[in-house]
């Protein structure tokens, strides 16, 4: 889907809550003891409704826990169920971190890792990686071995592939924006070859095709829980959330979920980062200030509140109703009540 056409299709709608909802506003931040010595009482202040269908969704009695902070700039936090662990990237330190479920013990995982962004895990249990440095998508073997899935289009360089998601016939989709070319702190700088957009890469063939050139700046996506739509991350001039219709090895009928906002101002605009959906088809974002839920008629029905920028969240566990968080020097979690779509 080219940009004229994608354009037209659009129909932009502003991330709010519902109104007459009594929270339409966040409650004042109270600092807080993330070691645990002295712990806020239940409920957790900064799990906040802004619309009733997400109260269903906050535990009485569950706390957000931080487990780690040292990294520079956190991302693409992805669970890997087999091993029960949490690996995630350190994109300016060039390597990835693993956070082990049994006991909560924090490995570095990969070094160097390729100024690695997005992660996540195939049908098959082995680890997908977008690397900014390599300008490629990766998958490590369970041998050890690295296998180049996408490198390229056409002839030219892709940008730094940034997130990645696979689907159940075995395609992978990818988003390519230039943050890690822009500089030499998240990967290398160069110069763009190709333009912003959105890959698919047949599992059985290796093709690899365009899918959309929109958003401006794709950055997060994920897939609904029938997979019957992508959701996209714009980062770009627009910031929506976009939406897709997936019609096999195509998208279309792109349009705006929402445009993302500060809940309670709705003059300060906000954008998703990662994303990833529940089996209720809510969007869970990344986005100030923390993470947004937004279901799926575009209005934002809760907000899990950090002290740090959030960039990217995803669903682990073995019930897969744990939600990590990435979040610019630590990793965060808090259970909730819906498991998450997919499977990382």
């Amino acid at each position: 889907m080219k940009r004229r056409t994608f354009l037209s299709a659009s129909l932009t709608a502003a991330c709010l809550p519902a109104i007459g909802y009594a929270q339409s506003t966040l409650p004042p931040y109270q600092a807080r003891d993330w070691s645990g010595t002295n712990p806020l009482p239940y409920p957790d202040p900064d799990l906040i409704a802004l619309d009733p269908r997400f109260q269903r969704y906050i535990l009485f009695n569950t706390p957000l826990q931080r487990h780690y902070t040292g990294t520079f700039w956190a991302e693409g936090p992805a669970w890997n169920g087999s091993g029960r662990y949490l690996v995630w990237s350190d994109i300016p330190n060039n390597r990835q971190m693993r956070w082990l479920e049994e006991d909560g013990h924090v490995t570095e995982f990969r070094n160097p890792s390729g100024h690695s962004n997005g992660n996540t895990f195939d049908n098959e249990g082995r680890q997908l990686a977008c690397e900014h440095g390599g300008r490629r998508v990766a998958r490590y073997e369970h041998s050890g071995a690295v296998t180049v899935i996408a490198d390229s289009f056409e002839g030219k360089r892709l940008n730094s592939p940034n997130d990645v998601v696979v689907h159940p016939d075995g395609s992978i989709w990818f988003t390519d924006p230039p943050y890690g070319i822009r500089g030499n702190y998240e990967g290398n700088r160069a110069d763009s070859e190709l333009p912003n957009a959105v890959y698919r890469v047949d599992g059985s063939s290796g093709d690899i095709q365009m899918v959309t050139d929109m958003p401006g700046a794709p950055n997060g996506l994920c897939f609904s829980p029938d997979y019957s739509r992508l959701y996209i991350a714009d980062t770009g001039g627009e910031r929506d959330i976009w939406v897709f219709d997936v019609a096999g090895t195509e998208l279309r009928n792109g349009r705006s979920l929402c445009k993302l906002t500060m809940p309670g101002d709705t003059q300060v605009r906000s954008a998703a980062d990662g994303i990833r959906c529940d089996v209720d088809g809510n969007v869970w974002a990344g986005a100030l200030p923390g993470v947004q839920i937004v279901a799926p008629d575009g209005v934002t029905i809760g907000v899990i509140r950090l002290p740090e920028r959030c960039a990217n969240v995803c669903f682990g566990g073995t019930r897969r109703n744990r939600l990590f968080m990435t979040a610019s020097q630590s990793l965060f979690s808090v259970y909730v009540g819906v498991a998450g779509a997919g499977i990382a």
